[in-house]
C-alpha cells in the first residue's frame, strides 16, 4: 500500500513522522513545509483543500489533522506492529482520548497557537502582548495536570506505557520550550525520557532534515 505523509519542519508534522517510526510503518514524504507558497499550491489544495500540514495518504484514504493521523496510525497498525499506541480496552481507550483533547484544546490551540500568532506572527494575526502573556501564564496552569499525573511514579500519562497521547505532549512541551515558558521538574524528566526514544531521534531527523537537534536549558534534547 503507497504511504505518503506531506509534511515536515514542524511540531505538528513531527507527531506525524513520530507515531510511523514508533510503528516502524515504510513511507514516502513530501517535504512541504508551512507557510511557504507550495501549501497554496493547485497540487496540494488538491491532497488537502484545508492548506494544512500535515496530510496522510495511506493507499486510498487521506487524513488531515496531526491528532487524528496519531490515532489513526496507531489504531490501524498498532495491533500488527506489537505497539499500543492506541489502547483497544474501552477505559483506556477513553483516557487516552481524555488526554488528547485535553492536550489539543488547553495546550495546543488555546495557548501555545495564541503565542504563535500574536507572538511570532504579528504581521500577520496583530501585536497582542496581553493575550501571549496570558497565554504563557495558562499553559502554566493547564500543564499542572501533567505534574499530577505522573506524582504516582509512571514514565508516561497512561499507566499502560508509552501512547500516542504522549507524542502529542511532548511536542507541545518543546514547544513551550521554545516560546520562553519554564517546565517544572516532573515535566522537564518526562519530556527527557521521551525525547530520548529511538523513534522519536528518527522521526525528527526526518521531519527537520537541515536542522540540528534544538538544544533546551539543561541540555534536554527536542
Amino acid at each position: 500500500m503507497a504511504r505518503t505523509l506531506w509534511g515536515i519542519g514542524s511540531s505538528r508534522a513531527l507527531r506525524a513522522h513520530w507515531a510511523l517510526a514508533e510503528l516502524g510503518l515504510d513511507y514516502e514524504i513530501e517535504p512541504i513545509r508551512t507557510r511557504t507558497p507550495e501549501m497554496e499550491s493547485d497540487r496540494y489544495l488538491a491532497v488537502n483543500p484545508r492548506g494544512k500540514i500535515p496530510t496522510l495518504v495511506d493507499g486510498d484514504f487521506t487524513l488531515y489533522e496531526s491528532a487524528a493521523i496519531v490515532t489513526y496510525l496507531g489504531t490501524s497498525y498498532g495491533l500488527a506492529a506489537g505497539v499500543e499506541l492506541v489502547p483497544s480496552d474501552p477505559q483506556r481507550r477513553a483516557r487516552y482520548d481524555e488526554w488528547c483533547y485535553y492536550i489539543m484544546t488547553e495546550l495546543d490551540a488555546t495557548s501555545l497557537y495564541i503565542i504563535r500568532r500574536h507572538g511570532e506572527l504579528p504581521e500577520i494575526y496583530g501585536e497582542a502582548p496581553v493575550a501571549v502573556t496570558g497565554a504563557a501564564a495558562y499553559f502554566d496552569r493547564m500543564a499542572a495536570a501533567v505534574d499530577r499525573t505522573l506524582a504516582d511514579g509512571r514514565p508516561y500519562l497512561l499507566e499502560a506505557g508509552f501512547s500516542g497521547a504522549d507524542i502529542l505532549l511532548t511536542t507541545c512541551l518543546t514547544w513551550a520550550l521554545r516560546c520562553g515558558i519554564s517546565l517544572s521538574e516532573p515535566a522537564q524528566a518526562y519530556r527527557t525520557r521521551a525525547t530520548a526514544r529511538p523513534a522519536y531521534l528518527a522521526a525528527h531527523a526526518l521531519c527537520y532534515p537541515d536542522v540540528c537537534l534544538y538544544r533546551a536549558p539543561r541540555g534536554e534534547l527536542t
